[in-house]
């Protein structure tokens, strides 16, 4: 076999390796593979509604037919004077009572004092605070209406618009955050997304593929809590543009150099 016909094998050779290489790489981008419309059903795992925690901050309002009597527990969240509102404070926060959390649990509330909240979901907050109320006989009809104000969630890692994300409902999954966060880009590794959870003294790390199904809607961090992290790793396309040049022994771009090389050497020897 003369040397031009090894040249020209090698060179077609490289080309169907690039063709299935792509193949390859368009599999890897595709969520929920093993899903069928109609047919595919996967049990979701348990609820774990999002609890108040020590340094959680929440708004607690109380309404009822007298309004009067339910400023006494709402707290004045914007100062007022001269009938103005405090330029320090945003106009669209106005009539918002936050309380936080305490190292032990804890909130003080107007007129009933401590209250024990932590591990409580809003709406057992609300309803324990409207018991109480009554229990007291404070206030014979009360509405109490609880609101996260600070827990959040983060994303990070190979998505378009990486950042801190506010929780403004008790589920929140994992697909809701990765939409927040304009979805993974191109270089996103649907295989290994990576949850972490703080749990007591505990860092737990959580892994979910996005390109099963199952994967996603059967793991324990499908629902997020508050300041838990969401990780997507770059895939091979990324890490190879990491090194110089991009080019290593696993690029398309060295196998195309290499040829190149081999090409102009027989060129060389053989002209």
């Amino acid at each position: 076999m003369r040397i031009y016909d090894f040249i020209r094998i090698f060179l077609v050779s490289l080309a169907c390796m690039a063709v299935l290489g792509s193949c390859g790489t368009s599999k890897q981008v595709v969520y929920f593979q093993d899903l069928t419309p109609g047919e595919t059903e996967i049990r979701l795992p348990e609820v774990k509604a999002i609890t108040v925690q020590p340094e959680d901050k929440i708004s607690i309002i109380v309404n009822s037919r007298d309004p009067q009597l339910t400023t006494l527990f709402n707290l004045p969240y914007v100062s007022r004077q001269l009938g103005q509102a405090s330029d320090a404070l945003s106009s669209s926060n106005q009539g918002i009572s936050v309380y936080t959390v305490d190292k032990n649990g804890e909130i003080d509330f107007p007129v009933l004092g401590k209250l024990g909240v932590s591990g409580m979901t809003r709406e057992e907050i609300a309803s324990y605070i409207k018991k109480e109320l009554i229990k007291e006989n404070m206030v014979k009809d009360p509405i109490v209406t609880v609101e996260f104000a600070n827990l959040c969630i983060s994303v990070l890692g190979e998505v378009n618009s990486p950042g801190r994300f506010n929780i403004d409902r008790d589920r929140m999954t994992v697909l809701d955050a990765l939409s927040m966060a304009g979805d993974l880009t191109i270089y996103g590794n649907r295989s290994r997304v990576l949850v972490l959870r703080e749990e007591g003294d505990v860092q737990k790390v959580y892994g979910l593929n996005l390109t099963s199904g199952q994967s996603v809607y059967s793991s324990p961090a499908y629902y997020l809590q508050q300041n838990d992290v969401v990780y997507v790793e770059p895939n091979d396309v990324r890490a190879r543009q990491s090194t110089v040049n991009g080019n290593n022994i696993r690029s398309t771009s060295f196998w195309i150099s290499l040829a190149s090389l081999l090409t102009s050497v027989a060129i060389l020897i053989f002209h």
